[in-house]
């Protein structure tokens, strides 16, 4: 019996390592899956695909294990969430980086928690701590180091695709206050399969619109798009999301709010490894900057 509880202590000593482990691999590692999804999948049509998918899935499994159905409000609030954080930020981080390095694009989504204290002031009054304030001003300087000179990142680089990253921060950060004040459903997961739901239809929706339907057929998807899709769905979607909101429950919000910050290293590393992304010493150098902001800010940003 001493045996049994030291055993099941040992392994529950090890979930929040793993959960962590996760969220950081695995939502690290889906701005090179975006990337190579993209590559002969239009970037609204490939977005919309992999959250209907995912959503539905989830959805569906969550409700045969019991879950009760969202009442219409709840839906409403949750879709407004998805189209803030799923069309507004994930779907514009998609179409930006046919033009942006995955590398920086999870920088620059990395600044979300910067935009969310500066709503947060602006719309609240709410006063940053002197630790959150230093993190908003390096944040902004490491972001303006990209905006004004985005040749330095890359070669493939453009204005219109760092601005356009910028807008999906903006969306993202806007989605993330909404959803901490609406009437959502109860069960955090239920709650983002249906985001994903509502988000998918929209960003195809958007996809028709957007002309991404025009000339597209499945027989043209490469097979590395295929397995980036399969890994943005199934890793990306439903493991890393899972194992977040299972840590929300059972692991410090300081310990959580980490991969903010390890995210955006893991994807300049992957990109390097696997894509082959270079950069230059200035775009070093913002990248750590902007990593440093996000740590301040993320440590800092709860107390006056």
């Amino acid at each position: 019996m001493v045996r049994e509880q030291a055993g099941g202590q040992g392994r529950e000593r090890y979930r929040v390592p793993l959960a962590l482990a996760a969220v950081y691999l695995f939502w690290g590692g889906t701005y090179l899956g975006m990337k190579y999804a993209i590559q002969t999948i239009p970037p609204f049509l490939m977005a919309g695909l992999r959250f209907c998918v995912a959503g539905w899935i989830l959805y569906a499994v969550l409700r045969l294990k019991g879950e009760k159905r969202p009442t219409g409000a709840q839906l409403k609030n949750a879709g407004i969430v998805g189209a803030l954080l799923l069309v507004g930020g994930n779907g514009i981080v998609a179409m930006a980086e046919q033009t942006v390095p995955s590398s920086i694009a999870s920088l620059l989504v990395a600044t979300v928690p910067l935009w969310i204290t500066l709503i947060q002031f602006i719309t609240e009054r709410k006063k940053p701590s002197v630790g959150t304030a230093v993190g908003i001003v390096l944040g902004l300087c490491g972001i303006a180091a990209l905006v004004w000179n985005p040749g330095a990142a890359s070669q493939t680089v453009n204005l219109l695709g760092i601005l356009a990253l910028l807008l999906a921060t903006l969306s993202w950060s806007a989605g993330s206050l909404y959803s901490a004040k609406a009437n959502m459903p109860h069960s955090p997961l239920l709650s983002t399969s249906v985001q994903m739901i509502v988000g998918g239809t929209l960003l195809l929706i958007l996809a028709a619109f957007h002309g991404d339907f025009q000339g597209f057929s499945f027989a043209q998807v490469s097979g590395s798009s295929w397995l980036a899709m399969g890994y943005l769905i199934l890793f990306g979607s439903l493991t890393g999301f899972t194992a977040f909101v299972w840590l929300l429950k059972n692991a410090e919000p300081s310990v959580v709010a980490t991969y903010a910050y390890v995210n955006p290293v893991v994807a300049i590393l992957l990109g390097w490894l696997i894509a082959g992304e270079r950069h230059g010493v200035n775009a070093l150098i913002a990248a750590a900057v902007i990593i440093v902001s996000v740590v301040l800010i993320t440590r800092y940003r709860d107390r006056t």
